[in-house]
C-alpha cells in the first residue's frame, strides 16, 4: 500500500433508536349508570370491569390524571368484600393512592384514585405510568374478587362463586356539589345557551301571535245576567232617538215610558219568578 492511498472511512456509528412508547388502551364511553364524578375526580371513560368493580380514567379540576377503582353494587354490600378492598388499597405505595372515600360510608361504594399519571405527551414514561396505575387498580379489584388466590389442595366439588356476582351495576355514590354546569365543555355551554335563546324566541313569537289574534276582539254580547239577592234582575233601558225627519216619539224597550233626555237610563227591577226568600236555582251558589 502506497502512502498516497487513503484509508477507508469507518461507517458512522448508528444512534440508538428511541424506545417506542407503549400503546395506552383506549377507554370506553361512560354508561348512563356510571357516576360522572367521585370525590374531586371527573370520570372520562371505562378502562375495565369485573364482578368486583370498575376501572375508570379520570382527572380533577387541576388536570391531574388518575385511574379510579370503584366497587360494584353487589360487592359494596358485602362487608368482607369491603374489607378486602380497603386492605388492598392500604398495601399500595403511599404515593400511588391520590384519594379515596371513607371506609365508614356503609351506604356508598368504596373507590380509590390511583396514580400519579403525567400528561400523555407520547413518551414511554407517560404510558408506563398509566399502565402501572391500571395494573394496580386491577390488583385491588382482584383482591376483592379473590380470583388470584392460589389453589390449595385438590379441586373437588362445585366451583366457588360469590353470591353477589350478578349485581354488577356501579355501586351507590354521592355527588356534591352537583356536576352541572362544571361538567359542560365549552361546546356544550354554547349549545345550552343556543337552546335557551331558541326557547325564548319561540315564546315571544307565540305571545305576539296571540296579541294579533285577540287585541281587536269584541266583548261577548249579550252580557251575562247576574241575579240579585232580592230575586230580581236589573235591566238597563236606553232610549233610542228617531232618525231626523220622521215624526213620533222615541221608543224604548221595557215597560217604562221613555224620557225626553236621550242620554238618561232607567233601571227596572224584573222579578225572576222565584218566591221571596227562596233559594237560588243553584242552591246558593253565585255565578
Amino acid at each position: 500500500m502506497t502512502a498516497t492511498e487513503s484509508q477507508p472511512q469507518a461507517p458512522p456509528a448508528e444512534t440508538p433508536a428511541e424506545t417506542p412508547a407503549r400503546a395506552i388502551p383506549e377507554a370506553l364511553p361512560l354508561q348512563p349508570e356510571d357516576p360522572p364524578r367521585v370525590g374531586e375526580f371527573w370520570l372520562r371513560g371505562r378502562l375495565g370491569a369485573n364482578a368486583a368493580g370498575y376501572l375508570y380514567v379520570a382527572s380533577d379540576e387541576t388536570g391531574r390524571d388518575a385511574v379510579v377503582a370503584m366497587m360494584t353494587e353487589g360487592s359494596a354490600d358485602d362487608a368482607a368484600a369491603r374489607d378486602r378492598f380497603v386492605t388492598a388499597v392500604d398495601e399500595l405505595p403511599e404515593e400511588a393512592v391520590l384519594a379515596h372515600n371513607d371506609a365508614d360510608d356503609d351506604d356508598l361504594a368504596l373507590w380509590a384514585a390511583i396514580g400519579p399519571i403525567r400528561t400523555d405527551d407520547g413518551s414511554s414514561a407517560a404510558s408506563d405510568e398509566r399502565l402501572l396505575a391500571e395494573r394496580r387498580g386491577e390488583d385491588v379489584l382482584s383482591a376483592v374478587l379473590m380470583d388470584r388466590v392460589p389453589q390449595l389442595g385438590r379441586l373437588r366439588g362445585p366451583d366457588f362463586r360469590h353470591y353477589w356476582e350478578n349485581r354488577r351495576r356501579p355501586g351507590l355514590f354521592r355527588i356534591w356539589p352537583l356536576p352541572w354546569p362544571n361538567a359542560l365543555r365549552p361546546a356544550s355551554r354554547w349549545a345550552l345557551a343556543l337552546a335557551l335563546l331558541t326557547m325564548a324566541l319561540i315564546m315571544a313569537l307565540a305571545v305576539f301571535l296571540a296579541w294579533l289574534l285577540f287585541h281587536n276582539a269584541q266583548p261577548l254580547e249579550p252580557e251575562p245576567v247576574i241575579p240579585t239577592p232580592t230575586n230580581t234582575i236589573t235591566i238597563t233601558v236606553t232610549p233610542t232617538t228617531p232618525p231626523p225627519g220622521t215624526g213620533g216619539t222615541p221608543t224604548t224597550t221595557g215597560s217604562t215610558p221613555a224620557t225626553p233626555n236621550p242620554t238618561s237610563t232607567d233601571t227596572v227591577p224584573v222579578p225572576t219568578g222565584l218566591p221571596s226568600g227562596s233559594a237560588s236555582p243553584t242552591g246558593g251558589d253565585k255565578f
